[in-house]
């Protein structure tokens, strides 16, 4: 008695399907799985059997085999304890065979017969809609996130019973459907805003042009110059995320786990704060199985470094590949996985290890030596990589006391759109969505400048000994400077304001 039946199992943040093949044949009373089975999948037969007893079906005494084909494909997770289920049921004659082809289905079952949620439903429907079946079967808490994939009908179960009744036609299960219109409408924050924000107005336009263009940011200055504050209200004037962006960064959380319960789909770009604390796995990912890091959970969004020369230098280093390629690549003995990782990485900083290195309030009281090896954390190449270093001095008291609200959010989030408009059509024909992604052909296609800005740059470069790297990052830079100004060629003044934003290769030089 064989019995098939289709699931699927997430590798990165893409599904593949699987086959679910049970044979049920005379001998001694064995329950055996093969096909690359994990720990969690091994277990599953101890589920299953539990499952089937307490929702009042018979467990054949027999000898169980169950191969999860294709046998090369690594097999991780509790979601084929329903598949497993349905399988022995349909060797046993209780289920019918003839649907068990036409829907994909998951599940992990708890011992009385309930389904609980997985993780990767919305991957998994995206590949059943890709490979044309009828529909798939998800826990009712997963039906949701599952229902994002509109090309197939998703049908929500919460016990083995009701799935069994629905291959059997006893029971109708009404398709679930997702409002993505209304997901993106209830998107709009009003908590935090820039009109909170007294001042740093040097550090708003940085940011300003960091949204613009999709550029990374350092800020440096003393403790309470407000540099959390201003970064956590970049997503204020970040472009609204796309269906497709929206789509990609949902499948990291969901292969993640993090959704939040009954959450469809992630609407808004991620923010992400870790602490300095972290290793390089929690970064990057990693795991046995590997599971997506900071990086890819920043995915179309920001990560935020706090505190950046607090974190261990081989953790930093490690961001210079994800940042440069805009994927991470997990090699394991296992398996080898690539997440996504486009992100702006906003880091912030203070000039010395007390804080106060350049402040004319307070007195500065760090060596030369601790100054040296508190900035050695950040190396020359990862400095080369943030096209935008920032200077954020305290705040004065004049500024302090201000009562009238300084510009909202909304109006900076106008001129990003704009900006970001006129990017979009330059680069409608290329994979390139920002100005902060071009390479040296649409540099040099793109950021042409005239003799006089061509001298200024020359000046500045001779004088602060930069790199390539950051010779293109400043033409970058003034490319998006003149987007936000509406103007097709970057003039003297775009080339200047683009330099001013390589303040900590001026303090290097200093010191």
């Amino acid at each position: 008695m064989i019995a098939k039946v289709i699931s699927s199992s997430v590798i990165g943040i893409d599904a593949h399907l699987i086959e679910v093949e049970v044979d049920i044949s005379n001998g001694l009373p064995v329950f055996t799985t093969v096909g690359l089975p994990e720990a969690a999948v091994k277990e599953s037969k101890e589920r299953v059997k539990a499952a089937i007893h307490n929702s009042g079906y018979g467990f054949p005494d027999d000898r169980i085999t169950v191969n999860l084909a294709p046998a090369n494909i690594k097999k991780d997770g509790t979601g084929f304890d329903l598949p497993m289920a349905i399988g022995i049921l349909a060797a046993t004659g209780i289920v019918p065979k003839q649907f068990l082809s036409r829907f994909c289905t998951m599940g992990e079952l708890s011992l009385d017969g309930r389904i609980k949620p997985v993780t990767g439903s919305l991957p998994m429907a995206l590949a059943a809609e890709a490979a044309g079946f009828a529909g798939i079967l998800v826990p009712a808490e997963n039906g949701q996130e599952a229902a994002v994939a509109p090309g197939i009908s998703v049908y929500p179960v919460s016990t083995l019973h009701q799935a069994v009744d629905f291959f059997r036609g006893t029971e109708r299960i009404p398709p679930v459907k997702t409002d993505i219109d209304n997901l993106f409408q209830s998107q709009v924050d009003d908590e935090i805003d820039y009109a909170e924000v007294q001042g740093q107005e040097h550090a708003k336009r940085a940011l300003e042009i960091a949204a613009a263009g999709g550029h990374n940011l350092l800020m440096i200055g003393p403790p309470g110059s407000g540099k959390t504050m201003l970064t956590r209200r970049l997503p204020t004037i970040l472009p609204p995320l796309s269906f497709e962006e929206s789509l990609e960064t949902t499948k990291v959380y969901s292969v993640a786990g993090l959704l939040l319960p009954h959450q469809a789909l992630v609407s808004r770009r991620p923010f992400r704060s870790p602490h300095h604390t972290i290793s390089d796995a929690g970064l990057i990912g990693g795991g046995h199985f590997p599971r997506p890091g900071e990086v890819s959970l920043s995915h179309n969004g920001v990560l935020f470094l706090d505190e950046l020369s607090e974190f261990k230098k081989h953790v930093l280093e490690v961001l210079r590949q994800p940042l440069e390629d805009q994927t991470v690549t997990i090699s394991r003995a296992v398996t080898t996985i690539t997440y996504p990782s486009r992100f702006m990485l906003v880091a912030a900083m203070n000039p010395c290890p007390c804080g106060f290195f350049g402040d004319p309030k307070h007195e500065c009281c760090c060596t030369h030596h601790q100054m040296l090896r508190y900035r050695s954390k950040i190396s020359g190449p990862l400095l080369d990589r943030i096209d935008l270093q920032v200077e954020v001095p305290a705040v004065p008291f004049k500024d302090l006391k201000k009562t009238s609200r300084a510009e909202p959010s909304q109006n900076i989030r106008k001129r990003v759109l704009a900006a970001r408009a006129v990017q979009a059509n330059r680069f409608k024909k290329t994979t390139v969505f920002a100005n902060a992604q071009m390479n040296s052909r649409h540099i040099r296609k793109y950021c042409q400048i005239n003799h006089q800005a061509l001298a200024l740059l020359e000046t500045a470069i001779d004088k602060l000994g930069l790199s390539a790297r950051a010779y293109n990052r400043i033409l970058k830079i003034s490319r998006t400077i003149a987007d936000l100004q509406g103007q097709q060629n970057i003039s003297v003044a775009q080339i200047s304001e683009a330099v001013q934003y390589r303040s900590l290769d001026r303090r290097v030089r200093s010191t």
